[in-house]
């Protein structure tokens, strides 16, 4: 599901943390010292709403655009097209990475232990 570039990535970030908003309303939030102009954001909403990442509401003569799938499910997406591509499907290989490069400190680790138990407690009541 993920196909985002760095551009759109970055236009629905915007979205994600400003919530709806009209194209001159992102152009002006993107980061970066360049500014795009108003057209180039427009065809990259085209492209991400043909994708289903957002879509808009007219009001009046202007549109608002809003992102349609939540970040967890996007980021979840590209999570699992990393571990079908890189780690043979691996949901062990991809968590023996994360604590070997040392992305999670044992605190984080011991937390992470304690919820995915008392998750698993649930599910069985």
């Amino acid at each position: 599901m993920v196909d985002l570039s760095e551009l759109e990535t970055k236009v629905i970030n915007v979205l994600w943390r400003r919530g709806p908003s009209t194209v001159d309303d992102i152009t002006r939030a993107l980061p970066g010292r360049k500014k795009l102009k108003d057209s180039t954001v427009r065809t990259i909403l085209g492209r991400m709403e043909k994708k289903g990442f957002v879509a808009h509401d007219a009001e009046g003569r202007t549109n608002v655009y809003r992102a349609v799938l939540e970040p967890q499910r996007v980021a979840m997406s590209g999570i699992r097209d990393i571990l079908d591509r890189f780690l043979g499907g691996s949901v062990e290989a991809l968590l023996v990475g994360i604590v070997n490069d040392e992305l999670v400190d044992q605190q984080e680790l011991d937390a992470l232990v304690k919820k995915v138990r008392a998750d698993a407690r649930k599910e069985k009541k």
